[in-house]
C-alpha cells in the first residue's frame, strides 16, 4: 500500500512539474541551444550578464536568471530558468552570499542541474576581498561589484573561465578584456579624484539599504543607511532616529533612495529633515534596454555623477 501511495504521489508531481513547464513555455520563451559554436552561458543576474557579453563578444550566448528589476536576494527559478542551466556550460553568479542566502534558491537550482563548483558553476567575485555587515559580523555584504575596482576583478575572473572553457577564442576574450577594464579603469580613477575634492564633511551618502560599503570605501565617502540589509525589519523608529541623528551632524544636503526599494522611508526622512532626495541609484540590477544604466558601466557612471552631483550641493 506504501508503495503504491507512493507511485501515485510521484506520478501527481511530474503531472504539475509538467504542467506548470507547458504554462511557463506560453508566458516565457525556452531557452534554445546556442547557434554557430557560441559557449553557452547563464549569469544570476543582469550585471554579470553585461560583464559576460563585454568579454565573450559573438563568442558567447548568455542568459540571465534574474531579470532587470528583480531583486535577486529572493527569487524562485522558473522552468526557463533550470532549462538554460541544464545546457550552459558555464555558470557565473556573483557569490558573497548573494543568491545563497535567505532560501538559497542558487544552492537548489545547482543541484537539480547537477552542476559542479569549479567545473560549470564559478562565483565572479571569487578574488574580492569582502566586507562584513556591521550588524552581524558573520555575514558578507555581496555587493562588491559597486567598487568598479572589484568589477574589475569580476572581469578578470570572468575572462579566465571563458578562456579555460573555450581555449578557441582565448585571444579574442582576452583582448576584448582588456579594451574593457581599461574602460572601467579609467572611470575609476577619475571618479576618485574628483570625490577627494569634496570637504570631508559633506562626503555622507544616506542611502535606505546598506549597499555601498564597497562603494564608499573606494571613493572615500562615508555610507549612512535607514537599514543594513532587505528584512523584514525596514524604516522602524530606531532606525528613522539613528540615520537623521547622522545627517544633522554632518552637511549633508542631499539624500538617496535605490531603484529597487521603496521610497517610502527615504521619503519620511525628507520630510524630517528638510532635504531632498537626488536621484534613484541603481545596485542590485541594471536599468531595462535603452534607458541610462543598461549596462555595468553606465550603471557605475550614472551612480557616481549623480552621487558626486548630490554631495557637492552647498
Amino acid at each position: 500500500m506504501k508503495k503504491q501511495l507512493l507511485a501515485v504521489v510521484a506520478v501527481i508531481g511530474l503531472i504539475t512539474g509538467v504542467a506548470g513547464f507547458l504554462h511557463q513555455r506560453q508566458t516565457r520563451p525556452v531557452p534554445q541551444p546556442a547557434a554557430n559554436g557560441q559557449l553557452q552561458v547563464v549569469t544570476t543576474n543582469s550585471i554579470l550578464e553585461d560583464m559576460v557579453k563585454q568579454v565573450g563578444g559573438r563568442h558567447v550566448a548568455v542568459y540571465s536568471i534574474v531579470k532587470r528589476g528583480t531583486d535577486p536576494h529572493e527569487y524562485e527559478p522558473r522552468p526557463a530558468d533550470i532549462a538554460a542551466t541544464a545546457e550552459a556550460k558555464v555558470i557565473f553568479h556573483n557569490g558573497l552570499n548573494l543568491e545563497t542566502g535567505g532560501n538559497g534558491w542558487f544552492n537548489d537550482l545547482i543541484t537539480t542541474t547537477h552542476k559542479r563548483e569549479n567545473l560549470e558553476v564559478f562565483a565572479a567575485s571569487r578574488t574580492v576581498t569582502p566586507k562584513r555587515l556591521t550588524t552581524n559580523a558573520d555575514e558578507v555584504d555581496p555587493h562588491a561589484w559597486l567598487d568598479l575596482a572589484n568589477g574589475i576583478k569580476y572581469v578578470q575572473e570572468i575572462t579566465r573561465v571563458l578562456k579555460r572553457r573555450d581555449p578557441q577564442h582565448a585571444v579574442a576574450y582576452q583582448t576584448n578584456a582588456e579594451a574593457y577594464t581599461r574602460k572601467l579603469r579609467q572611470l575609476h580613477t577619475q571618479s576618485q579624484a574628483k570625490f577627494k575634492t569634496l570637504p570631508a564633511n559633506q562626503r555622507v551618502l544616506v542611502t535606505s539599504e546598506g549597499a555601498f560599503k564597497y562603494f564608499a570605501a573606494a571613493y572615500q565617502v562615508t555610507p549612512a543607511y535607514i537599514w543594513e540589509i532587505n528584512t523584514e525589519a525596514q524604516g522602524t523608529p530606531a532606525q528613522m532616529r539613528a540615520v537623521i541623528k547622522t545627517i544633522r551632524a554632518s552637511q549633508v544636503q542631499r539624500l538617496f533612495v535605490e531603484a529597487s526599494v521603496a521610497p517610502k522611508s527615504m521619503q519620511k526622512v525628507a520630510q524630517e529633515t528638510g532635504l531632498k532626495i537626488q536621484a534613484k541609484l541603481l545596485t542590485d540590477s541594471l536599468a531595462p534596454a535603452g534607458q541610462p544604466g543598461s549596462t555595468y558601466y553606465e550603471m557605475m557612471q550614472w551612480n557616481l555623477t549623480k552621487i558626486y552631483q548630490g554631495l557637492s550641493q552647498s
